[in-house]
C-alpha cells in the first residue's frame, strides 16, 4: 500500500472556499486502478502565519498505482483549473509519499 499527502496552508478567510473546491471537484478517483481512498483533513490555525494547515490523504494499492494516476488524463482533468485558486494558498502545496509498513 502507498499513501500520497499533500499539506496546504490556505491564507485566512479562505477556508470555505478551499474546502468547496474539494466537495465541488470530478476527480473520478473511483474510476482509477489501484485507487483505495481519499480524505481532506483540516488541522490547525497558524495565527503567526494567518493560514490554516490542511492535507489530502489518498491511500493507493501501491506506488506504482499512484504514479500511474499521475501520468493519467484523469490527473490532469482533475488538476486542471488548480492555477484559478492560488490566492488562497501561502506557498506551494507540499507533496509527502509513504509506503506501507505496518496497520491494524
Amino acid at each position: 500500500m502507498y499513501i500520497a499527502m499533500n499539506r496546504f496552508k490556505i491564507n485566512d478567510g479562505f477556508e470555505v472556499d478551499f474546502e468547496n473546491v474539494w466537495r465541488e471537484r470530478d476527480s473520478k478517483l473511483e474510476e482509477v486502478p489501484g485507487f483505495v481512498e481519499f480524505h481532506l483533513l483540516k488541522g490547525a490555525k497558524d495565527d503567526t502565519a494567518n493560514v490554516t494547515l490542511y492535507a489530502s490523504h489518498t491511500v493507493w494499492t501501491s506506488k506504482d498505482a499512484f504514479t500511474a494516476w499521475t501520468k493519467s488524463e484523469h490527473f490532469r482533468a482533475a488538476h486542471k483549473n488548480a492555477g484559478d485558486n492560488g490566492h488562497m494558498y501561502l506557498g506551494h502545496p507540499n507533496f509527502e509519499g509513504f509506503d506501507f509498513v505496518e496497520g491494524v
